[in-house]
């Protein structure tokens, strides 16, 4: 199953790590997916996200506010689609 990845935030140093981790985790993890930027004010609020970074898998945020560990990102993942 493809899982859908976005990272949601407007360019600040934590983002572009939160980026940078993702996908490392990915790839590490063997994961099939497809990671979207998204940097837009109003598509982040259409989340409901009021701090960025954030992580949304497959239309479901799973965190914001801070860049979490790759394991917690794992994680995240496997439980999205499990």
């Amino acid at each position: 199953m493809k899982i859908n990845l976005k990272i949601l935030g407007t360019g600040c140093a934590k983002c572009k790590t939160l980026e940078k981790v993702t996908t490392e985790v990915v790839k590490e993890s063997n994961f099939d997916a497809d990671i979207q930027k998204v940097e837009d004010i109003t598509q982040i609020m259409a989340y409901g996200v009021m701090m960025t970074p954030a992580l949304v898998v497959n239309e479901k945020v799973v965190f914001s506010g801070r860049v979490p560990s790759k394991t917690e990102i794992v994680n995240f993942i496997e439980k999205a689609i499990s």
